[in-house]
């Protein structure tokens, strides 16, 4: 399954169903095959998707101290962050407040 926002005030972002779950369960939405983001949903949207940001990227710096730089046994590191994959999400979210459009996917 494939997430897919669309909005009347930007273009469509799709995401894979991991990545697009994971951004609705930091915002505070039920991932599910249809849902709505409603305006004033978004400016806490934002700042939950920023929050959990520095959080991943505090957790990775506390563990790449911890493990240290020779240590074998470092855990896997993502390919791609969260900041990577949150940051368009981020960008439709901010435009679509602007524009006072809502965003859904699934429909």
């Amino acid at each position: 399954m494939i997430y897919k926002f669309k909005s009347r005030a930007t273009g469509d972002l799709i995401m894979l169903e991991p990545d697009g779950r994971r951004m609705l369960e930091i915002i505070g939405k039920t991932p599910g095959p249809r849902g709505i983001i409603l305006v004033e949903q978004m400016a806490p949207a934002i700042a939950a998707l920023n929050a959990a940001i520095t959080k991943a990227e505090t957790d990775r710096h506390l563990v790449a101290e911890r493990v240290g730089p020779s240590d074998d046994t470092t855990p896997p590191q993502d390919a791609v962050s969260l900041r990577q994959r949150a940051v368009p999400f981020i960008h439709m979210l901010q435009e679509c407040a602007e524009a006072g459009k809502e965003i859904v996917w699934g429909v």
